[in-house]
């Protein structure tokens, strides 16, 4: 019901205040993807939402504890533990769908599309947050790659261990690991083809192990180059002594607060 100035003028005021009162609020969004959320702080305050979308994995994803405490070094977060298609937590949380080989070949514009669709929900919950992403390894493909197709539900992302040039990564990958399909075709995107989307005033940090050697330092080296010429400001660092699992590490969650913290022009208009 709408209030209208045409209503007949035998209605009462307390009638009209009645008719106002009645509007309907926005439905709230339903997540396609599920998760778990860390933070105490009340929906309306949040001043920071921040999504963590786990690598690839047979098991259940790991995850939450970066969340967690990713919550308790932030002030006024909120932090989804979010779970990609077909994985489930420890806890019993599943999302739907089915999840990839591992080849490369779940970072498709479909699953990219429900992502999008989960972080939109969330940002309806959250409406005073700047939204931060967090990707670990695959994760960090999807990131990149929402960020580069719907700019607008992403202020800040963090890639961890990305293998953000998908062919250049799947063609070493098939060469390490032979006969476990990365050189079958994919759908996936590629986040070195969806870069141009990406806002320029998108706080971007990288992260990579020194010794990785599943998303080796050059495959994101190329990819934060190609942010650079895009304009972005990048806060790019190579983890010496480090392999591939570092989402955990202290500079992962010290990377993560730095975005989080207002810049001076957030901080004059709120």
């Amino acid at each position: 019901m709408r209030c209208s100035s045409l209503l007949p003028a035998l209605l009462t005021p307390v009638l009209l205040l009645a008719g106002c009162a009645a509007t309907p609020r926005a439905a709230m969004l339903e997540p396609p993807l599920a998760g778990t959320t860390f933070g105490s702080v009340k929906p309306a305050k949040v001043e920071t939402l921040v999504i963590v979308v786990h690598d690839d994995t047979d098991t259940a994803p790991s995850h939450a504890g970066f969340a967690e405490r990713a919550a308790a070094a932030i002030p006024d977060a909120a932090v989804v533990a979010l779970l990609r298609p077909g994985y489930g937590s420890t806890g019993g949380i599943v999302s739907p769908g089915l999840r990839g080989a591992g080849n490369g070949d779940a970072y498709t514009a479909e699953i990219v599309r429900l992502l999008g669709e989960t972080v939109a929900a969330h940002r309806q919950r959250y409406p005073r947050a700047r939204t931060i992403l967090v990707g670990d390894g695959g994760g960090a493909a999807l990131v990149a790659n929402l960020a580069g197709t719907r700019p607008r539900l992403v202020d800040g992302m963090l890639l961890v261990g990305c293998p953000c040039t998908l062919p250049e990564w799947r063609a070493m990958m098939a060469k390490a690991r032979p006969g476990k399909g990365f050189n079958r075709p994919v759908e996936s995107l590629d986040p070195l083809q969806t870069v141009g989307g990406i806002a320029v005033t998108t706080r971007t940090a990288i992260m990579v192990g020194e010794n990785d050697r599943i998303t080796p330092p050059r495959i994101a080296g190329t990819y934060a180059e190609a942010l650079a010429l895009r304009g972005i400001a990048i806060d790019f660092r190579r983890l010496p002594g480090r392999g591939h699992d570092i989402l955990n590490d202290t500079e992962t969650l010290q990377a993560l607060a730095r975005l989080a913290r207002p810049v001076p022009s957030q901080v004059a208009t709120r």
